[in-house]
Parts: structure tokens; sequence; C-alpha cells
């Protein structure tokens, strides 16, 4: 019985606006002092790739000139919202830019937070529900949606923008009988009726293809490292551990040595020493991209695909944290976008700028007529394996055991776990972690700026 993985086969609001007065973005590096956030996220728009800013021209209409600017812009903006989300705590309700000027709009349940949003060069909403409480209320989707697989109910998410969970079903009957099963209050949700039928695209260089066995073709999303180990991360559904692997040239790769789906959609490959990893995305004859980090882009940000199928497609961020149901289950946790995607491209790059967001996991369209697809952020999944995200500030090898450095005191210790986010002391220095990785001997927060930023 043929399966929905679409693997090419080798042989064939409601919410009130508050007005504040709204500081340009561009300007932010002293205006959001009393929140203090991450400025590794701007990328060095200099450096974009040719490739990656032909497609944003193509499926975004942006000049060279502005698609540079949305990428500075959205970069800032990120910053400053994460510099929001901690000081306001429980009264955060989500962030989002909109407009070719990626201007920041953050929602606060909180109305006395206005003048704090404000006074960050963002515009403030004052919405019902805290963020907190819409992640309760679709995670009981999910709950329900792990038991068994909704029928009728493509796709769910947070959208940020109305302050709801929105429920996308066939009709309204099936959306009813899945939020009786959960126990959602209605008020939380809105159904839309949708006709979508989303299946996966499975049909080391970031969009490159590879095989399974010989056979189905799926496309790298980034090079990663675990120890002086190499490999990749790709999408869950391309394989399963042990199954064996081919590069684009048919030659012998590696094999899967983790992979989880449904539920999540992510794997990771390692691979043997014929295969080099590069802080790359291939920009399929327009120039490579070059990945220098792992920051979450916000929702309306622009992100781009690369794909062994389809090559190169632009389009933003519409909702994260996203629940989709496919033929073989529902995998909840991914991004939507309208980017377009087709069989062959699953796994491959999503990326914003130089930032690395996720691999494409499946949808519904063509990029003949358009589509949703929709990805599975990087970030869980780097932390899920314990792997590293090359980039191009990060050591090719781990330091010589032999000779380690002298450690000046402070948290930061080798052997450990850390997440995007976490907070160190080195000597009398603290740093932030900007993407997952297990530390090794000598890649200390001030030796290695691709993985911590001095704050």
């Amino acid at each position: 019985m043929e399966r929905s993985i679409l693997r090419r086969r080798a042989l064939a609001a409601c919410a009130a606006t508050v007005a504040v007065g709204t500081l340009a973005l561009a300007g932010l590096t002293g205006s959001a002092s009393a929140d203090p956030a991450p400025q590794a996220a701007t990328p060095a728009t200099e450096q974009l790739s040719p490739g990656l800013l032909k497609a944003m021209r193509r499926d975004l209409g942006l000049t060279e000139t502005e698609a540079r600017a949305r990428i500075g812009q959205e970069a800032r903006a990120a910053a400053v919202a994460a510099g929001l989300k901690r000081s306001l705590g429980a009264d955060f309700a989500g962030a989002r830019v909109s407009g070719d000027d990626a201007a920041l709009t953050v929602s606060t349940t909180d109305a006395g937070q206005a003048v704090r949003i404000g006074k960050a060069g963002a515009k403030a909403v004052v919405v019902e529900h805290s963020l907190a409480e819409l992640d309760a209320a679709k995670h009981a989707l999910d709950r329900v949606a792990l038991r068994e697989a909704p029928r009728g109910v493509p796709v769910w998410y947070i959208d940020i923008a109305t302050n709801r969970v929105v429920v996308q079903a066939a009709d309204t009957s099936a959306a009813n009988t899945f939020l009786a099963a959960a126990r959602i209050a209605h008020e939380l949700v809105t159904v839309r009726q949708s006709t979508e039928r989303p299946r996966t695209f499975a049909d080391l260089r970031g969009g490159d293809a590879y095989y399974m066995n010989g056979q189905g073709r799926c496309s790298i999303g980034f090079p990663v490292k675990r120890g002086t180990q190499s490999g990749f991360v790709s999408a869950g559904h391309c394989g399963t551990p042990g199954v064996s692997t081919s590069g684009y040239n048919q030659q012998a790769q590696g094999s899967f040595q983790g992979s989880t789906f449904p539920g999540r959609d992510y794997s990771w490959v390692a691979t043997n020493a014929n295969w080099t990893p590069r802080a790359l995305v291939n920009g399929y004859g327009n120039g490579d991209v070059t990945v220098t980090g792992s920051t979450e882009a916000l929702e309306g940000s622009s992100v781009c695909r690369s794909g062994s199928t389809t090559g190169w497609h632009c389009g933003t961020v519409q909702q994260r944290n996203t629940s989709v149901t496919y033929q073989e289950g529902t995998v909840s946790g991914v991004t939507r976008t309208n980017v377009c995607a087709e069989p062959g491209d699953s796994g491959g790059s999503f990326i914003s700028g130089s930032q690395a967001q996720g691999v494409t996991s499946g949808g519904s369209g063509n990029c003949s007529q358009g589509g949703t697809t929709y990805f599975q952020p990087v970030n869980p999944a780097l932390q899920a394996y314990g792997v590293t995200l090359v980039t191009s500030g990060t050591p090719t090898d781990p330091p010589d055991p032999t000779d380690p450095p002298t450690n000046p005191g402070g948290t930061w210790a080798a052997g450990t776990n850390y997440a995007a986010g976490d907070v160190v002391t080195y000597g009398s220095d603290s740093y932030r972690c900007l993407q997952p990785h297990l530390a090794q001997s000598g890649w200390t927060p001030p030796n290695v700026p691709a993985l911590w930023q001095r704050i």
C-alpha cells in the first residue's frame, strides 16, 4: 500500500490596541536597556547569499536593498522581543512582525505594561489570554491527538494576532468532537473550515539530496557535530535508526542514529570520514548561504527553504507551535509557513537570514501553484540528540584534551548539555547560550562566539 510520505523514489483581532510612541527598530541599541536581549541574531547582511536574495525577490517581491533591510530589522525585532518576554513574564502573550519594515508588535494581558513595551520600540496590544494560557489549551489538543489522530482536523495552532487557538477542520462537527475530547473552553478557540490535506515531503550541506537504503530521497537539514562525530539533522519520517544513507553522488555516507516520527519530525544521521560538515546551505547555483546560528525568527519574519527537488523558495513564518495531522499520525511543535515544497524536499533547510530555523516536514500544494509547508524547528532536534549545529564560528574539531585550558572558575562545565538561553559564568563574566550543544573541553564561552554571547 502506497504511503503518503512523498519520498521521491529512485525508480520513477480580538484585541485592544494601545497607542504608544513607537520607536524605529533601527535605533534600538539603547532604547531597550531595561530589557536586555541578545544581539547575536543580527546578521552580517553584506554576506547574504545571492541565491537567498534572488529567491526573496521572486517570492516576496523585495529588491536586494529591501531584503537586506528586512532581514536586519527582523533580527533586531527578535532580540527586543526576547528581552520583553523575560521581563513581562506571565503577562506575555506573544510577539510578531509585520510589513516590509518588520514592525514589531508585542501582546500583553496587562495594560500597565504598554509603556514598557513602547519604550522598547514595539507596538503594545492588550489581549485577553496569555501565551501560557493558549499553550495549555493547545497542549490539551495535542494530548488527544497523540492517543488518536483526529478525523477531519488537519491542523491547529496558536495565532498570536487573534489571541486564539485556531483549529482548521473539514466541518464544525469534526472540530467540536476534537474540542470536547480535550475539554477546552470554546472562547479560546476559533474554528476555520479547511480542505487542506497535509502530507510529508520526503522525496554535508543543508539542502543537498541524500538517499535512504538507495531508494527514497530526502534533503539534508543542517550539518552537526557530536564530539568528534560529524553528521546532519533531517526529518524523522525520512528514516529510522540503522537505515543507511548515501549522498547526492550515491556514495556511502552514513546511517540514522536517531529518529522521531510522528509526535515530532526530526532525525540525525552520523556520517563517515569522507564527509566534512560545512556551515553552508546549498544555494543551487546562486551561491551557498553561510549559517551563523539558530536564533528563532518571529512570526511574520521572512524565511527561505532549500531542498533537493525545488531548490530555493521563500515566504514568511505564519504560526509557530502548530500541530499537523499526516496519514501516519500527528506531529506537534512544527512551524507553519507559506513557503512551497514538493516531494524530495523533506528534511531540507529552513533559514532566516543566516539563522537556521528548521527542517522541512510536510505540507500541501506545490511550487507551481503555491502551498503551505511546515518545518520542524532545529533547536529541539539539536537538544534531543545532544548535537551541535555547525556554524561559521564553530570549531571543526574539539581541542586536544591532553592540553586543557586553565579554568578561571564559574558555572560553565565541559560535558554539560546547554539549551539556548541558558546563562553561565566563566571567570568574572556571564554568557548566554545561543544554540543547544554539548559542551566540549576547550569550547569555553569566550572562545566560541557562535555558541555563547557575553552579557
